[in-house]
């Protein structure tokens, strides 16, 4: 799928709107093959991203976990440590 979707469920903070939208965004360009729609596609480009937010939103609201939360700053510097690894940067 997508690199650039990241999971956003059991984490502290909670996920925001705004990460599930542009998370959303991130699907819609990848199944659409468009970055930027043009004018004619730009309703159902955005109404797509509304819907699949609407329903990524439901989901992440009733998942349950009896897991600990992850904390944000550790699994970003996790995330860094593999990339750095795999594409040899610091």
């Amino acid at each position: 799928m997508c690199r650039n979707i990241k999971n956003l469920f059991n984490f502290d903070p909670p996920v925001t709107d705004q990460e599930v939208r542009d998370a959303s965004l991130q699907f819609v360009r990848k199944i659409s093959g468009f970055n930027k729609p043009s004018k004619a596609n730009e309703a159902s480009f955005n109404a797509a991203i509304d819907e699949i937010t609407a329903v990524s939103a439901r989901l992440l609201h009733s998942l349950e976990t009896t897991a600990e939360p992850k904390n944000r700053e550790e699994e970003a510097a996790k995330a860094k440590a593999r990339s750095a690894e795999r594409f040899g940067t610091a």
